[in-house]
Formats: structure tokens, sequence, C-alpha cells
């Protein structure tokens, strides 16, 4: 096994200065560097769920997929290779800026699955996306709704914290933290916007999504949050989004 000390790391500026950034057919810019074993294939999949109707806001992102992102050093650095000992110290992602372009850089060995790699470039598109653009009225129309109607769960821990602290019971009145309501606004779209494209790339069931720090939205609403971002930003040619209530045989 090759010793985590043998292995150097490398800069993200040089990583960005000699991997091959491609354009996606939906606009997506992106590189694949080192030892991720991801195949080619897999990940022009991954890449091009995210539908077009997006990228528009994410014109200065490039997304590198790496084998393991360096935590525990000030600047951005990348283990071109895989050891346990640099597994340790590495995290899911990092950002870096070069000039006009901000460039997010997603490790790909920290997880084991198709469904976990995909989460985590998803969620960073979303995040991404939702800075650039914010959060569409209509979809805080509807999650507000659903806060309000007390309905059970919600889509992250971030997303759950937020809606709590929004509305505080006074009585048969309630006041609300308006800061905490837009925090709440970003969560749930950015994880509904996460879920969805998550759901037009990997076939998965419902409870893959559930964590144990907080309970997970009931489904017919995450449905409900699902099909209306699927309207907001529809499905490339050659994916689908369906939400199936139970699995045939």
């Amino acid at each position: 096994m090759t010793n985590g000390a043998q292995i150097e790391l490398w800069p993200a500026e040089r990583i960005a200065a000699q991997a091959a950034v491609q354009e996606a057919p939906n606009g997506i810019r992106y590189a694949a560097f080192g030892e991720t074993r991801l195949a080619e294939a897999d990940l022009e999949r991954l890449v091009g769920a995210v539908p077009a109707a997006l990228v528009p806001a994410l014109r200065n992102r490039a997304y590198y997929f790496v084998p393991l992102a360096i935590a525990d050093t000030g600047e951005t650095q990348i283990a071109p290779a895989y050891t346990v000992d640099l597994g340790d110290r590495a995290i899911c992602h990092r950002n870096a800026t070069f000039g006009a372009t901000e460039a997010v850089f997603i490790s790909t060995r920290l997880v084991e699955d198709r469904f976990g790699l995909a989460f985590e470039f998803f969620i960073n598109v979303a995040h991404n996306f939702v800075a650039a653009a914010g959060v569409p009225e209509s979809f805080s129309t509807l999650a507000w709704s659903q806060a309000e109607a007390q309905v059970r769960g919600e889509t992250s821990l971030d997303a759950w914290e937020s809606r709590r602290h929004a509305i505080e019971p006074h009585g048969a009145a309630h006041a609300v933290d308006e800061r905490a309501r837009m925090a709440f606004f970003e969560s749930a779209f950015s994880d509904a916007l996460a879920i969805y494209m998550l759901s037009l790339a990997v076939d998965f069931d419902f409870h893959d999504l559930r964590e144990r720090e907080y309970p997970l939205l009931a489904a017919p609403s995450l449905a409900e949050r699902l099909r209306h971002v699927a309207g907001l930003f529809p499905a490339n040619p050659g994916y689908e989004f369906q939400v199936l209530y139970r699995r045939k045989g």
C-alpha cells in the first residue's frame, strides 16, 4: 500500500493549470484529475444531470473531481491518489478562486458509492446556484406554507434548525424570525434542488435520504417540493424525473 508520505500534495492552482476542463452539453465546466476511480461515462452522466436552465448562474464555476481534497492545510491542496492517512485528513470538498473562476474540488474517494458522490456534487451545484441567483419566490411560498402547516420533518439539519428558529410560538400567535426564515428558504431550496438532480442521475429510495439528527420531511411534502423544482428546471434530454411511491415487483 502506498504510504501517505510518499504522495506529493498538489496546490489547487497546479491542478487547475494541468487538468483539462471540459464543457458538458448542458454547459457545466468540469475536469477529473488523479486516481478518482470514476469511469468517464459515469462522470459524464453525473455532470449531464444538471438542468441546463441552472447553468447561466454557474458560468464562473468549474468542478474538479479529484481523489482527495485535503482539509488541514491553509491553502487548498489535493492528493492525486488515496491512502488511509490522507483520507483521514481529507474533506468532502474545498473551494478556490483563480481569477474569475470559482473552482470546486470534490473528493471522490471519501464515499463508497455513486449515491454519496452524486449527492456531494449536486449539493455543491445547488448551493452555488442559490449564491448566484437566490431562491425562487414560488418555492419559498410553497416551503413556508408547509412549515406553517407543521408538516413533519425537513430535508437537512440546516433546514430543520432554521425552520424551527423561524417560528417561535407565543400563545396563539407566532413571531417570525425573518433572518431564520430566509436561511430556511435557502437551505430547503438547496436541498430540494440537489435531491431533484440526484433523482435524475441515480435510482434511490426515499429512506436513503434519512439521517439521525432530524426527522426527514414527509414523503408527500418532499414530492411536492421536487415536482415544483422540476417545473422550474426541466430535466435535460436523456434524463427523466419520476416520483414512485411504491416499487414494482
